[in-house]
């Protein structure tokens, strides 16, 4: 069954990234000359997500307006003869169908998620963090999907992390590896105190089938008293399985303000409008200091 939507749970704060994020929701934190919440939502759309859901809370306002048309902002575009902005403004309102749903309580990723299930009914769907920005010649979650395709069962982003860091993250226990960086899972933990099931971390893209969204129906408080996403997968995991994959690509926590420095420069580089001034810019701030 086709992928066809994505949710993004969009409720959070954004306390890391504070003072920044006081009057700002963290997803319209600037990446480049995109917020990242743009990023996240074009990557599902070039994986072939036809619809986006994002639970948000109050206070987000200004993810709706980013998507939403302007025809004063449109208009004066166009008198200045400005029209490839314009094209890209226009695009943002007709990128797909983004839905919009309130997190009435701030109870974990599994509730956020859990609050779209109405939404996405009984097909497979995607979780994206967009605090997780992800540089890939092909969309993670594309890389996802076709593993999803191929096995059939809910499939979860995984990423190596230093043993130091396992406690900031859900670590899996891996089983067999049935393809190239594709493993069956024996097992998962959220952010273990001790003694890790592997340094391997689930980072935030997943797809996963109707059984999960029925599974956080029945899932208690876990961690931190909050529904764990986790927690769901993990039943799920025991009564028909789940896959994870090693995907390709570089992720950077935007969520922090040194994920999101390491992404602004990285991204800066990769671009050829900005490359060669970034190079000058860093040569010459290290020349300073």
């Amino acid at each position: 069954m086709k992928v066809r939507t994505a949710v993004f749970p969009v409720a959070g704060l954004g306390t890391r990234l504070l003072p920044a994020t006081k009057s700002m929701p963290k997803e319209m934190v600037t990446l480049i000359d995109r917020p990242l919440i743009q990023y996240a939502v074009e990557e599902v759309i070039d994986a072939g997500v036809e619809r986006v859901v994002f639970v948000s809370a109050r206070s987000k306002k200004a993810l709706e307006d980013h998507f939403d048309r302007t025809p004063e902002l449109e208009y004066q575009l166009e008198e200045a003869g400005k029209e490839d902005v314009l094209k890209d403004v226009q695009k943002l309102s007709s990128m797909c169908d983004i839905i919009y749903i309130r997190q009435k309580e701030p109870l974990g990723l599994g509730h956020a998620v859990l609050c779209a299930k109405d939404i996405v009914g009984k097909e497979p769907f995607a979780v994206i963090l967009p605090d997780d920005i992800i540089s890939s010649k092909e969309p993670v979650t594309g890389q996802l999907i076709k593993r999803y395709t191929q096995t059939g069962k809910s499939v979860v982003s995984l990423m190596e992390v230093p043993d130091e860091d396992t406690s900031k993250y859900g670590i899996v226990k891996l089983g067999r590896e049935e393809d190239k960086g594709l493993f069956k899972l024996d097992g998962m933990v959220e952010k273990p105190k001790s003694n890790p099931p592997s340094n391997m971390a689930i980072i935030g893209r997943y797809i996963l089938t109707p059984e999960v969204m029925a599974a956080l129906e029945t899932t208690k408080r876990g961690a931190g008293g909050e529904i764990q996403l986790t927690d769901a997968i993990l039943d799920v995991a025991k009564s028909e399985g789940v896959y994870g994959y090693l995907f390709e690509g570089d992720r950077f926590d935007c969520g922090n303000m040194y994920g999101l420095f390491e992404a602004v420069v990285n991204f800066a580089l990769e671009r050829k409008d900005l490359r060669e001034h970034a190079v000058k810019v860093i040569q010459e701030a290290a020349k300073r200091f």
